[in-house]
């Protein structure tokens, strides 16, 4: 067995591991950052992004108050008050390190979520886009940077086991290209993702039928450093919720149709519906909210959302990369009738039981009781609209995962916990590894990149403060 020793070993190559990686490089620490892609251009979740920076849909460079409320209030206080905190405290100066690696970034929209893009920004093609745009700029340039200051990178190498010693933890082994591998440290960071592309752990914490969603994502998120953390007595967070959103049921043998068009504007302007023809989930709580919702189901493939013209000619049309038309450009199905009998018949639900959900559904919204109908439709964040204009449509729906949102749980210092919140001597995580940020009774979101850049820059400034 071949060995090593280091100060500092990084699990994980996506964001949050070369941020935390650089960060301890920086600070004259010896590092080796463990990653299980191959190739000079590895997938993970973070080069294939589209490329937008934010904190709870607000931008990063916000006041540390603002953010701290906008988390709050997107996971109705599910987030853990020291990691909301925390990022709200450390998100721009995260954001200025970046830049200052040399990373552009430009405006991608008006909305304050996407006032940072990196740049080449997306073309909106069809399909998977991601060579040679921003997102894959800025992990080569991170993984060059990291190099460059010393930091050695240990590609098609797979961690599999961390090392306690005294309770401490003192490195991992782990499985390279010529074999195994022993690798000695003072200090191990997890920051390998989460675990949206093991079926195991799916079908475990998320979805009873995980085989019926679509990997809206790199597929390299296994849960390796979930495993190896929970089997020296880390404990967990919101394990049941990810981040994804709502596409078309084509999207699961037609990789044209994700990661976009996301159907989501049309769920939370319209209804979604089982094949019984009922009402399931909130339409108002968002298309992660949805999306979640629709995993959980006892069939993930059995839903159509229903609207009509007024909403495929308004709404439809209203977002960057819009339903309208590319839904059905790009492949998806779509029924489309001048009767509600008709889109009933064509999707295979009962229709007197769809006209009974849409006339229900059309008295609620003009009573202004959408509230007491069964399950109840919120209004604070989207407006219901309607169901009367023919023509009158119904898509079949799947829901698309793009990374989860529990894992290891960790304190504001980045450091791993067990059950009664003392931390593991050792061990920190970060990113998409980690639990406690997101999630909660709305599956509040709060950041994909945001998270993995801040919680990466953070970790390894605590790791470097905790070895000085």
């Amino acid at each position: 067995m071949q060995s090593a020793r280091y100060d500092v070993l990084v699990v994980g190559g996506g964001l949050a591991g070369l941020a935390a990686g650089n960060r301890c490089a920086e600070q004259g620490l010896t590092v080796a950052l463990l990653e299980r892609g191959a190739e000079e251009r590895y997938l993970c979740n973070s080069r294939i992004s589209s490329g937008y920076f934010n904190c709870a849909w607000q931008s990063m460079s916000g006041d540390p108050a603002l953010l701290k409320r906008a988390i709050d209030t997107e996971t109705s206080g599910f987030a853990d008050p020291d990691l909301a905190d925390a990022f709200a405290r450390n998100a721009r100066p995260a954001l200025e390190w970046l830049h200052a690696q040399g990373i552009e970034t430009m405006r991608g929209g008006p909305h304050p979520t996407n006032s940072v893009l990196v740049t080449p920004p997306p073309l909106h093609r069809r399909g998977l886009e991601w060579q040679g745009l921003g997102a894959d700029a800025m992990i080569g340039t991170l993984a060059a940077k990291f190099e460059q200051r010393g930091g050695r990178m240990l590609r098609a190498t797979r961690a599999r086991e961390l090392i306690m010693a005294s309770g401490r933890c003192v490195g991992a082994l782990a499985m390279g290209a010529s074999g195994d591998v022993r690798i000695e440290a003072r200090t191990v960071l997890l920051a390998d993702g989460g675990f949206q592309a093991d079926r195991e752990l799916l079908r475990r914490y998320v979805s009873p039928r995980p085989e019926r969603l679509v990997q809206r994502n790199a597929e390299t998120g296994t849960g390796d450093g979930l495993r190896m953390a929970t089997a020296i007595g880390a404990a967990t967070a919101g394990m049941e919720w990810f981040y994804g959103h709502v596409l078309s049921r084509n999207a699961m043998n037609h990789s044209s149709l994700w990661p976009y068009p996301t159907l989501d504007i049309l769920v939370t302007s319209g209804i979604a519906v089982d094949a019984a023809g009922q009402r399931f989930v909130d339409e108002g709580l968002g298309g992660v909210y949805a999306a979640n919702a629709i995993a959980k189901l006892a069939d993930p493939l059995s839903t159509f959302v229903v609207f009509d013209e007024t909403v495929w000619q308004g709404e439809a049309r209203s977002t960057s990369r819009a339903p309208n038309p590319l839904l059905v450009d790009w492949g998806g199905t779509l029924h489309r009738s001048e009767s509600l009998d008709g889109i009933a018949q064509a999707a295979g639900i009962p229709p007197a039981a769809l006209a009974k959900t849409v006339e229900q559904f059309n008295q609620a919204i003009a009573s202004s009781s959408t509230g007491s109908i069964n399950p109840p439709r919120s209004t604070s964040k989207y407006q219901p609209r309607r169901i009367e204009r023919p023509p009158f449509y119904a898509a079949p729906l799947c829901a698309g995962i793009t990374y989860t949102m529990g894992g290891i749980a960790i304190d504001g210092e980045c450091r791993v916990l067990r059950a009664d919140r003392s931390p593991i001597a050792g061990l920190f995580a970060a990113g998409s590894a980690t639990g406690g940020h997101e999630g909660g009774p709305r599956a509040g979101y709060t950041g994909g990149l945001g998270k993995a850049l801040t919680f990466g820059w953070l970790a390894g400034n605590r790791v470097a403060a905790s070895l000085r």
